[in-house]
C-alpha cells in the first residue's frame, strides 16, 4: 500500500470526468442550444440587413440586432412552442395511452396512480424528496411541479413573443408608412397567429411521429426505444 491515506484519492464521481459523464446529456443539449442561438443571431442579422437593404435603409450591427425585437420574437416563438410540446406531452400521457409505444404507460395504468405506486405520503422512502412525504398543498404542488413549471414557461415565453412580436411588427409597419398596431389588436393579427401556429404544428407532428413510429422501429441502447427484440405491442418498455 502506498503512503497515501486510504480514501484520499478522488473518485471518478467526484472528478471533472465523473461530472461530465454523469451530466453528459444535459451538457450536450445546453451546449448545442447555445451554439444554435449564436448561429441564429448571425444568420438573423444577415437576413435582417438584407431586408433593410431592399427597403433602402441602413443596416444594423450585431449588438443592435441581438437586442432588437426582431431577434427576441424569433427566439421566443420557438421557446413557447417547445414548452407547449412538453406541457401537453406530460399532461396527456397521464391519461392517454398508445399501445405498443415506449412513450406510453401500459394499458390499464392510465391516471395519476395510487400513493403506493407513486411513493408519496406514508409510502415515501428515505430517499424520497421531502415534499413527497408531506401532506396537503405541498404534496399536491410537488406532485404536479413538472407540469406547472413547463406550463408557466410556455405562458411566459408566449407573452414575450406577443410583446416583442408587436414591436417588430410595428417597426415593419412604420418602415412602410403604416400606423402602428396596439398589443391587443396584435393578439388577433395574422402575423401573431402565423408565427404561433407554424411552430405548434411542427412540435405536435414530431410528438405524434415519435409515439407511433417507436411502436415499430427501434434504436438499440436508447431509452426512447423498446429493446430491439421486444414485440410491437409491448407498451411502456424501454431499451
Amino acid at each position: 500500500m502506498s503512503g497515501r491515506a486510504a480514501g484520499t484519492r478522488p473518485t471518478e464521481r467526484g472528478s471533472i470526468r465523473g461530472f461530465l459523464k454523469d451530466n453528459g446529456l444535459g451538457l450536450f443539449f445546453t451546449l448545442a442550444f447555445l451554439l444554435t442561438v449564436v448561429g441564429q443571431a448571425f444568420a438573423g442579422q444577415a437576413d435582417f440587413n438584407n431586408q433593410m437593404a431592399a427597403d433602402q435603409l441602413q443596416s444594423v450591427g450585431f449588438l443592435a440586432y441581438v437586442t432588437s425585437s426582431d431577434f427576441a420574437v424569433d427566439v421566443a416563438e420557438n421557446w413557447q412552442s417547445e414548452y407547449l410540446q412538453f406541457f401537453l406531452y406530460i399532461a396527456v400521457t397521464v391519461w392517454l395511452l398508445q399501445r405498443g409505444s415506449p412513450e406510453s404507460k401500459e394499458p390499464g395504468k392510465s391516471g395519476t396512480e395510487s400513493d403506493k405506486d407513486q411513493m408519496v405520503g406514508e409510502h415515501a422512502v428515505k430517499t424520497s424528496p421531502k415534499w413527497a412525504a408531506a401532506s396537503g398543498w405541498r404534496r399536491t404542488v410537488y406532485a404536479n411541479s413538472l407540469l406547472l413549471v413547463m406550463g408557466t414557461i410556455f405562458l411566459l415565453s408566449w407573452l414575450v413573443q406577443s410583446i416583442t412580436g408587436v414591436a417588430a411588427y410595428n417597426e415593419q409597419r412604420l418602415r412602410q408608412l403604416q400606423a402602428p398596431m396596439s398589443w391587443a389588436d396584435y393578439l388577433g393579427a395574422a402575423d401573431f397567429w402565423n408565427r404561433t401556429l407554424q411552430n405548434w404544428q411542427s412540435e405536435l407532428l414530431a410528438v405524434a411521429s415519435m409515439a407511433v413510429l417507436s411502436i415499430y422501429l427501434r434504436q438499440r441502447g436508447s431509452p426512447e426505444s423498446k429493446p430491439v427484440g421486444a414485440a410491437h405491442d409491448a407498451t411502456g418498455v424501454e431499451g
